[in-house]
């Protein structure tokens, strides 16, 4: 019969719930695995899964029990590593919901609206640039150099770390501007064609009452955006290639910024 004595239960536990809470901390705020359409099972088991392939390459573990202060402690701090990693990488891929929102409004897709699962309304042209954003963003692989950065993260900042940086954090509220200024650098060349186009539907319409905005504005928006749009797709892979390379540097970034002075 084996024996477990309760000090080698804790050990074990500690092993693995501290690691997971950041693991399924960032699940539940990254891109992918995040959304509510995942089931719930699908993230706590990914997360379990990598739990086990990660713990036993960890840096020793704090003696700290689990059902204590430090040991509550530990278990916030580790779903904030989390949470914060999993928003950086939300944020590179909303630059482009962004730029889809931008550019569908001047479009005048506003009326035709894609019902997400999660019960938002979602800009149609939104909804096709982050699907091909996320398509790009695993054939690059780029979901395993996601895995490797949350991998090597427990060794810039192990488990029961001496309190968290503030200015990671601050970090991460600043990289939130790259959803207006990517965004809009995104969508600006089809923005600024279609908002010169209803300039000179407007003045028209002033002269010719007769040629309505139903009947004459709507159809030339539709179809000089779409033209814009095919000339926007052939330059859209070097802008992904870029966005991508800046995310995945400021995940690197934010867990370096966030561990404590020395």
């Amino acid at each position: 019969m084996v024996d477990i004595s309760f000090d080698q239960l804790h050990a074990w536990l500690t092993a693995f719930l501290w690691p997971f809470m950041r693991l399924s901390g960032f699940f539940m705020a990254a891109p992918l695995l995040g959304h509510s359409a995942v089931p719930n099972r699908v993230k706590i088991g990914l997360a379990a899964l990598l739990c086990v392939v990660v713990a036993p390459g960890l840096p020793p573990l704090p003696a700290a029990p689990v059902w204590s202060w430090a040991g509550l402690g530990i278990v916030v701090e580790q779903t904030l590593i989390g949470v914060a990693m999993g928003l950086a990488l939300r944020v590179m891929f909303t630059v482009v919901q962004a730029a889809g929102e931008f550019i569908g409004l001047q479009m005048g897709l506003a009326f035709a609206t894609f019902v997400s699962p999660d019960g938002a309304n979602t800009m149609i042209l939104s909804r096709l640039f982050y699907m091909i954003t996320l398509l790009m963003f695993l054939a690059v692989n780029g979901h395993l150099i996601v895995i490797d950065t949350l991998a090597t993260s427990f060794q810039t900042l192990p488990v029961g770390t001496s309190g968290l940086n503030p200015n990671g954090f601050d970090m991460l509220v600043r990289y939130g501007g790259t959803i207006f200024v990517s965004g809009l650098l995104l969508a600006l060349p089809l923005v600024a064609a279609l908002l010169i186009v209803n300039l000179s539907l407007g003045i028209l319409n002033r002269s010719a009452p007769q040629l309505t905005v139903f009947s004459v504005g709507f159809p030339t928006s539709l179809t000089l955006g779409l033209f814009l749009l095919l000339v926007l797709m052939t330059d859209f892979g070097r802008f992904l290639q870029g966005l991508f390379s800046e995310g995945l540097r400021f995940l690197s970034q934010l867990v370096e910024a966030l561990a404590p002075l020395s």
